[in-house]
């Protein structure tokens, strides 16, 4: 079992424990000991107890799992194991170039101070959209796909920094590391998931066994 649960299981029976006795012995809180029994109970506790469930959910929510449970998700699930070269997503996902267990969140996360609670909070705003409208592939992204969720991994590496296409022009490098030439829009990898031509490529079902 993962320990970050068990610890909050644990929060969670002693802080029961705690107003338990409160309620069934509520004189307890006229002394001293008793007055700080009930402020661990009933300040401490839960605010550890927030923290602690909010720090395991923000975990469990890399998970390449977590993401696809969501239905709509699923095509995109699909399109990271086409067996295509010319196929961002899929190519990483299967040459292993990220963690397939963290697949999402590696390549749609702002690597910033709050970068994985604003992820996060955009997550909900999905559970909100599902909910009030009638979402279906193709999604969009809520903003232009930054060159600094592709750099926090190729930036300082060979294929990256040695490419015979990023240094055809000296202009190209710098303006790729400025976020002015787009990784996945100027023409160089822009097929990411496509989800509408599924049937139309080869897929590499071996993904399913090392998963």
């Amino acid at each position: 079992m993962n320990i970050a649960l068990v610890i909050l299981l644990v929060s969670i029976g002693l802080g029961a424990l705690l107003v338990g006795t409160l309620v069934a012995r509520p004189a307890i809180a006229a002394t001293r000991g008793g007055k700080m029994l009930a402020f661990l109970g009933l300040f401490v506790v839960p605010v550890a107890l927030a923290a602690g469930g909010t720090s395991a959910h923000l975990e469990q929510s890399k998970q390449t799992q977590f993401c696809l449970s969501c239905h709509i998700m699923k095509p995109y699930g699909e399109s990271l194991k086409i067996d295509e070269p010319g196929h961002l997503a899929a190519s990483h996902f299967v040459n292993r170039r990220i963690p397939v267990d963290q697949a999402c969140f590696t390549c749609h996360t702002d690597y910033t101070m709050f970068g994985p609670v604003k992820s996060k909070m955009h997550g909900l705003r999905h559970v909100w959209v599902w909910l009030t409208q009638d979402p279906k592939p193709p999604l969009k992204l809520y903003k232009a796909y930054t060159n600094q969720n592709c750099l926090h991994c190729h930036l300082g590496g060979k294929p990256f920094e040695e490419g015979a296409v990023h240094n055809a022009d000296p202009e190209i490098m710098a303006q790729i590391k400025a976020d002015k030439m787009s990784c996945t829009t100027s023409g160089c990898h822009d097929v990411n998931h496509d989800t509408t031509n599924l049937k139309n490529f080869p897929k590499w079902e071996k993904v399913k066994e090392k998963q």
